[in-house]
């Protein structure tokens, strides 16, 4: 299969853009682009670095639009790593699914165990969700509250809104123990988000690949041919999945059995308010 690949994480103030492709075909849509469309707030159009001295890099393919770039230094990373390992208190309840194919929805925030035809089984990380009052989340006839902001998730929060110019009011955390912690294939596209908003990911930990998939490049007979894009996710990170991203693509965290060291991802969204 065509593969775009972006490979490492950015580095210093004008680290270099890196792609690498193989083969032809649809894979080839994929670009980083420099100035063709509007960057977040504060990113300087000529060379992709901004104010803050972050050099952003930009991935792009058919439906398909990211901005990537490590967001704290090491040393402010391993700080907020540690905060969030003392503060985030993750969910312990259980919820039923009955269908196969939602085998890793990511948007409740607080599942820890899952029936599937019949069978439980455990959701291969921890979960909890964090945002402002009045807020729910609805799926499968659960509604879910999240719990009032804590400091560290504030921190992240408005260092992404600072440099981005978006704002955000309700954060999913997912907690991976090792490389044996995953997430299947999902978009996140629920209701509740307001249409058009981006979402930001931010890790801390150990460094993961993801992936991206075209939603017709799936199963044993896709009707197209297209190429994964595949990131790694460095500690410190912040990945802006923009619009219509989660409209044409599924992404996922992949078993790594090797990486023996544990991840906390944070993704930021903005929630539509409850109607009543």
């Amino acid at each position: 299969m065509d593969r775009f690949l972006v490979k490492g994480a950015v580095r210093g103030l004008m680290g270099k853009r890196e792609k690498e492709q193989t083969g032809a075909g649809p894979a080839g849509l994929a670009e980083e682009e420099g100035n063709s469309r509007k960057k977040p707030r504060r990113v300087a159009l000529e060379n992709g670095v901004d104010e803050e001295g972050l050099s952003w890099r930009h991935i792009r393919a058919e439906g398909l639009d990211c901005d990537y770039t490590v967001l704290f230094g090491k040393a402010e990373a391993d700080e907020i790593f540690q905060a969030l390992e003392k503060e985030v208190d993750y969910f312990t309840g259980t919820q039923v699914w009955i269908s196969e194919a939602l085998p890793c929805f990511p948007c409740t925030g607080a599942l820890a165990r899952v029936q599937v035809f019949g069978k439980w089984h455990n959701v291969p990380r921890k979960q909890a969700t964090y945002g402002d009052a009045g807020l729910t989340y609805t799926f499968s006839g659960l509604t879910l509250s999240p719990k009032p902001w804590v400091p560290v998730l504030e921190r992240v929060r408005d260092r992404v809104s600072l440099v981005t110019g978006q704002t955000f009011n309700f954060v999913l955390v997912n907690r991976y123990k090792d490389g044996r912690d995953h997430i299947g294939e999902h978009r996140d596209d629920e209701r509740e988000l307001a249409p058009g908003s981006p979402i930001a990911s931010v890790s801390f930990g150990a460094s993961r690949d993801f992936f991206f998939r075209h939603k017709d490049s799936r199963g044993k007979h896709p009707s197209r041919r297209m190429g994964v894009v595949r990131l790694q996710l460095a500690h410190g990170s912040l990945l802006m999945m923009n619009h219509p991203t989660n409209t044409h693509w599924y992404h996922s965290l992949p078993v790594r059995k090797k990486i023996l060291a544990p991840r906390v991802n944070l993704t930021f969204r903005r929630v539509l308010p409850t109607t009543k």
